[in-house]
């Protein structure tokens, strides 16, 4: 395996936009509704995004006629955002990490990072989030999370021995957690560090997405994620090979991959 830097695997989807934003999930409408209902933003808002890569997010903030800042700091994946969002007058597309960003005195209303701010360093993200809002303003952090039903099919469970084959001992390798688990975190920011005082309390809501692939968009779907980018080249094709091999005869050409979208909110509070 390749060496975990925190940075360098957040620059690798930088290597395959077109492919990122061919397979990844996108966020459902209502997700987008319960955002306004929360923040109260309308068309005249403003809006920065934060890791907008390719636009999957943006094209449904621009959607609500809201002015909309995104910074994005793949130079491949800024390009194809602009592409995506050309059409949309009301869409700047900046290439930057939040960290070195020159927001050059503007401030925003809403704070939008879509399955990004994992990347971003706490220890820098969360005070530049506070200090680029309007007071009042709100950060809301999208994500997804990949989930499991019991007695569903599920591709880990029928490739766990090809993963251990081809890269054994990998940490990282597991079974998806249970969606009805899953659920049951409903406080706070999740995965990432807590703003601490920056912020009020955090509304959490959640969206059942399921996506459908044959054998080879399967594996064009994990060849678009940083779990398996990190993998060296000579072990990742090999290995999702093996894995489109295993969903074509096992699991009929036809699998799934479950998340559960959710929607943390929180309003800055100083």
């Amino acid at each position: 395996m390749m060496p975990p830097n925190q940075r360098d695997l957040g620059r690798v989807f930088n290597e395959v936009p077109e492919l990122y934003d061919r397979v990844r999930p996108g966020y459902p409408d209502e997700l987008f509704a319960d955002l306004v209902a929360v923040t109260g933003m309308d068309d005249r808002s403003s809006v920065l995004e934060v890791g907008c890569g390719t636009g999957q997010a943006t094209r449904s903030l621009a959607a609500l006629g809201c002015s909309v800042t995104a910074v994005e700091p793949g130079a491949e994946m800024a390009a194809l955002a602009r592409r995506r969002m050309a059409a949309f007058r009301n869409v700047e597309v900046e290439t930057s990490t939040l960290e070195e960003w020159d927001d050059r005195g503007r401030r925003f209303d809403v704070l939008v990072a879509a399955s990004s701010w994992h990347w971003v360093d706490p220890s820098v993200g969360w005070r530049r989030a506070h200090d680029v809002l309007r007071p009042g303003g709100w950060t809301a952090l999208l994500g997804h999370v990949v989930v499991r039903r019991p007695g569903e099919p599920e591709v880990y469970a029928e490739t766990a021995d090809l993963h251990e084959r081809f890269c054994p001992g990998n940490p990282d390798w597991c079974h998806p957690p249970l969606e009805e688990d899953v659920r049951a975190t409903d406080e706070g920011w999740g995965l990432v560090d807590d703003p601490g005082g920056l912020f009020g309390p955090t509304i959490v809501r959640w969206y059942p997405t399921v996506q459908w692939f044959d054998a080879d968009g399967f594996a064009d779907l994990l060849r678009s994620t940083s779990l398996y980018r990190r993998l060296a080249l000579d072990v990742r094709e090999p290995l999702l090979d093996a894995i489109a091999e295993r969903i074509r005869t096992r699991m009929g050409d036809r699998a799934s991959r479950r998340y559960l979208s959710v929607l943390r909110a929180g309003q800055r509070t100083r």
